[in-house]
């Protein structure tokens, strides 16, 4: 594969067999990049399929389905024979299929660095990213002058656990437009945007209505971000939105997975002090559940 994919190709993991591949609908001019990440267990080719991620912030939904489908029927055809050669160019594709259309692309800058996915030390993001790149899923088109400044964005201590690591970024917003704004500019980096899943929740509120606009997006890690919105209720942050990005590392976790990113997102919300300590709020929800038992006791 290294042979025929040249630079596309990279190893993650020799050991543990997980490679990455960059696959692109034009090498010298993409409008499309999707990259598929595999782990090849032991029983390879013969009786189990690739462990695979397929990551890329535009892929959604019933497109996610649609590919994965188109996959796992080329590994049933296929059975006992090695199959990355038939996936990438699959994927290649589907991609050149959807450049071809008149929807446009993401119209991110070429990438002319190969991607260090197995650096942990990286995974310390920087706030200017090297390679800047336009936002993929949003519009922010408006002049910048007439929309709300971007606000600062801090990165917390990431966190590993079976090769999977997790990942807190956190910025202060008043309005959808900021996070339309810190979403666009986290995607700028590389990094970021290649994450297997990039879980947020945000709770901005409004003084006028005295209530909450609040929102959360799972990124394919089903009820994630449900999950961390509910901690952010129960911490009763307010004006803040928290984005915890997971690098996937062929292992699976289980129920692991959602401990470790709502650990992610309380660890950085305590230090940039939007909520007190994880004693002191677990103590007062511990509080709330008494205040309510003492009050169904009273009604009989």
């Amino acid at each position: 594969m290294a042979a025929i994919y040249g630079e596309e190709w990279c190893v993650i993991d020799d050991c543990a067999k997980i490679f990455c591949i960059r696959i692109s609908d034009d090498i010298d001019d993409p409008k499309w990049t999707l990259c598929l990440q595999v782990m090849l267990p032991n029983e390879y080719p013969g009786t189990a399929p690739p462990v695979y991620q397929l990551n890329a912030p535009w892929l959604k939904g019933q497109e996610r389905a649609d590919l994965s489908n188109s996959l796992e029927e080329i590994y049933i055809q296929n059975i006992g024979e090695s199959i990355l050669y038939l996936w990438v160019e699959k994927i290649r594709d589907v991609l050149i299929q959807k450049s071809q259309m008149t929807e446009p692309g993401p119209d991110v800058k070429k990438k002319t660095e190969e991607e260090d996915v197995e650096c942990e030390d990286d995974l310390i993001l920087a706030c200017q990213p090297e390679t800047p790149a336009k936002a993929l899923d949003f519009d922010i088109s408006e002049n910048r002058t007439e929309i709300e400044e971007l606000p600062p964005i801090d990165h917390g201590i990431p966190i590993t656990d079976r090769r999977s690591t997790f990942q807190a970024h956190l910025a202060p917003v008043v309005c959808p437009k900021q996070v339309k704004m810190v979403l666009a500019k986290l995607y700028e980096n590389k990094k970021i945007a290649s994450a297997t899943h990039n879980i947020y929740a945000y709770r901005i509120y409004c003084e006028d209505k005295q209530t909450f606009l609040q929102d959360c997006e799972d990124d394919g890690e089903t009820a994630a971000g449900g999950r961390l919105l509910h901690l952010m209720e129960i911490l009763n942050v307010r004006n803040v939105m928290v984005v915890v990005s997971r690098w996937y590392g062929g292992i699976l976790l289980g129920p692991d997975r959602f401990k470790h990113i709502n650990n992610c997102a309380r660890n950085i919300l305590v230090e940039r002090n939007y909520t007190n300590s994880p004693e002191e709020s677990s103590k007062a929800l511990g509080k709330n559940k008494k205040v309510r038992k003492d009050k169904k006791r009273s009604e009989h």
